[in-house]
């Protein structure tokens, strides 16, 4: 990832945290539509889950600047996620979702350029995660 990536991933998500809610809600909806086979993965009432998705995207955008910081919880969370039974296969599915809602999310603000650099970051991140 490139600064200018990193900028382009953290000013726009800057813009979803006013509708943390409604991205967490459209991400797991779209994710259950493209994947249902995931859904057994995850608790029956998403409550609290959606609250974990939302917090470990902010604190993964906000450090991206300092990748080796927090390498070492993202390779964490992948150990964790395979303890419950996740794959590898399951990563793509939610890399679609989360562009699919970042989409939804930003309207005109997800420019391709934006698009490229979430992309690009999400495969940086669920690299780490299923390799650990």
């Amino acid at each position: 990832m490139t600064p200018q990536q990193i900028d382009l991933v953290q000013s726009s998500f800057k813009k979803v945290v006013p509708i943390a809610g409604t991205a967490a809600d459209l991400f797991y909806d779209r994710l259950f539509e493209i994947a249902p086979d995931v859904r057994p993965l995850f608790p029956q009432d998403l409550g609290e889950q959606k609250k974990k998705l939302m917090a470990m995207l902010s604190t993964a955008v906000s450090n991206l600047h300092k990748l080796d910081t927090i390498l070492p919880a993202v390779k964490d969370l992948g150990n964790r996620h395979k303890g419950y039974g996740v794959t590898a296969a399951h990563y793509a599915p939610v890399g679609t979702a989360l562009l699919w809602t970042l989409e939804k999310g930003l309207g005109a603000d997800f420019t391709p350029e934006v698009r490229a650099a979430w992309t690009d970051t999400y495969t940086a991140l669920a690299g780490v995660m299923t390799g650990a």
